[in-house]
């Protein structure tokens, strides 16, 4: 009796110990990070202030997409008037597509005729932004600011 009695006091606490192991191996997937990728069009001009405007489409690793809104504000000892078409974006440092929308701080220097092309890493917080590009105008100067992505709802 005595070892029957041990035998299923173990079977009761390997069950126990396996179904508390399970909402841990959830926990843990749900924090992976999730990687997101931007695209977008973007057009804008700049005399000392920088103002740019466009739209584009965020899809993650994780199934999630959305269409979005993107402005660029800032100032800056600049000049000129560009179009970015088929712009891309890495974002990295996710847990979810709702990490990427918010303001990114900017800065850079321009400098393009006729053809212009565009790169840079901006950052909000841990999440980070690589972008690059290319599209047509003339822009030149060094400009500071805010890159802003807004779900379309």
């Amino acid at each position: 009796m005595i070892k029957r009695t041990f035998g299923m006091a173990a079977l009761v606490l390997a069950c126990a110990g396996a179904m508390t192991a399970l909402p841990v191996a959830k926990a843990q997937a749900a924090d992976a990070e999730v990687k997101c990728d931007l695209t977008f069009s973007l057009s804008g001009w700049s005399i000392i202030y920088k103002h740019a405007s466009g739209s584009g489409t965020v899809v993650c690793s994780n199934g999630q997409r959305a269409n979005v809104k993107i402005s660029v504000n800032g100032g800056g000892l600049t000049a000129g008037k560009y179009r970015i078409d088929n712009g891309k974006g890495d974002i990295t440092h996710v847990r979810s597509i709702d990490d990427v929308f918010g303001d990114y701080a900017q800065a850079g220097a321009e400098a393009g005729v006729v053809k212009s092309g565009e790169a840079q890493v901006l950052s909000k917080g841990t999440t980070s932004l690589a972008l690059h590009g290319s599209g047509e105008g003339v822009n030149l100067g060094i400009s500071v600011g805010q890159f802003s992505i807004e779900r379309v709802k």
